[in-house]
């Protein structure tokens, strides 16, 4: 079974074209969302330094930005979360991504956690928010708690990893979002960390996916393009 994608423009809706280099110069930024202006992405994920350029550059698509919150190991206290929320929406951010604190998650501290969740909702009203929980440093139990309490706490999705510590094979991330779709069955998934080509795209939206996030979303959308749209054929006339 594959996931049955039309067409390129498709495809890139499907993805969140990211780029969170934190040693990247302005110039290099400015190339990176010249690209995802080609295509039609669902949205692209920057760092907070480069908010203001992404809508800038993006102002006459249809191009969401994404950015991020306690990136990358979550550890910030909840204050200062609220506030980040709070400036990135200011910002004019469209999807807020937010990395859970895993020492209260292992801690069992529960209630911490969703309250936290619950006031950056409360912050950004009705824009995306996405609950990072890094499965690959977590239980299997842990990850059904992380994705119930992110439900819970009025998260639209669930992002399975930084990109620091990746699921280093499709069957991880078919287990995740197994677990996922199990405990919080009203969640959306987000698939990120290691997503280099159409194939495992392919594999992890099959897998069930609602989207998936990419460093090299515009390779994989290109190489679609090129396998699938440009081929060029002549046909000779029928004779009969």
């Amino acid at each position: 079974m594959t996931y049955n994608i039309k067409n390129s423009k498709e495809l890139a809706g499907l993805i969140n074209y990211t780029n969170l280099n934190n040693i990247i110069t302005e110039s290099e930024m400015v190339e990176f969302l010249e690209k995802a202006k080609e295509t039609n992405f669902n949205s692209v994920v920057v760092s907070p330094t480069y908010v203001k350029l992404a809508k800038e550059t993006l102002k006459d698509t249809n191009i969401k930005v994404g950015s991020v919150i306690g990136f990358p190991l979550g550890f910030e206290d909840t204050e200062s979360k609220v506030e980040a929320a709070k400036s990135l929406l200011d910002k004019g951010v469209d999807e807020f991504e937010v990395v859970l604190n895993l020492s209260y998650l292992k801690d069992e501290k529960y209630e911490l956690l969703e309250n936290e969740i619950k006031q950056i909702k409360e912050a950004i009203g009705d824009k995306v928010l996405k609950v990072i929980i890094e499965t690959k440093a977590l239980e299997d139990y842990q990850k059904a708690n992380a994705a119930k309490l992110a439900e819970k706490s009025g998260a639209d999705y669930v992002k399975t990893s930084t990109g620091f510590v990746s699921p280093s094979h499709i069957f991880e991330n078919v287990n995740d979002i197994n677990i996922i779709q199990k405990h919080a069955p009203t969640i959306k998934i987000e698939i990120y960390g290691g997503i280099n080509n159409y194939k495992f795209a392919n594999q992890i939206l099959t897998g069930g996916a609602d989207v998936i996030g990419s460093d090299q979303g515009y390779e994989i959308v290109k190489r679609y393009k090129d396998l699938r749209e440009n081929t060029q054929v002549k046909p000779k006339p029928i004779t009969l």
